[in-house]
């Protein structure tokens, strides 16, 4: 069973909460149709505000393309697709880990590195932020 008054307090919707909190003090007839809509109601917040999260990581990120790691070509690249697969999962993040990638022009880094960007902000619910080594050199320069 729900809580709605605790979801309505971690939405911060106090006022919401106040609310409900009278109407089901008056008893249970008056609240029956009024649930079920407040918990519908509540699930689209929720689903607003993973959305609305999602879109603004993926603007924070500062992403040169939008690539997955579905569209990635293994077979035309040298990259360890075991590897890649491994990295996808973002354990290296939960032990403060980076992961550079090196390679010549055209061999995919830039692909991969937005692939697992794209990923951790879309599956992990991680803050992402891309630098080209060129952008972070001039960055680190200035500070």
């Amino acid at each position: 069973m729900r809580d709605l008054m605790a979801e309505l307090k971690e939405l911060r919707l106090h006022g919401m909460a106040t609310a409900w909190a009278e109407l089901t003090a008056q008893g249970e007839s008056n609240t029956a149709s009024s649930k079920w809509l407040l918990e519908h109601l509540l699930e689209q917040e929720h689903t607003d505000r993973a959305m609305r999260s999602v879109s603004h990581q993926m603007n924070m990120a500062k992403l040169p393309m939008h690539r997955d790691l579905a569209s990635f070509d293994f077979n035309a690249s040298s990259a360890d697709a075991r590897l890649i697969s491994e990295l996808a999962s973002l354990a290296f993040t939960d032990t403060a880990q980076n992961v550079v990638l090196i390679g010549g022009p055209g061999t995919g880094k830039t692909h991969l590195a937005t692939a697992l960007a794209v990923s951790g902000i879309t599956r992990h619910g991680k803050r992402v932020r891309f630098y080209s080594t060129v952008d972070l050199v001039n960055l680190l320069e200035r500070e």
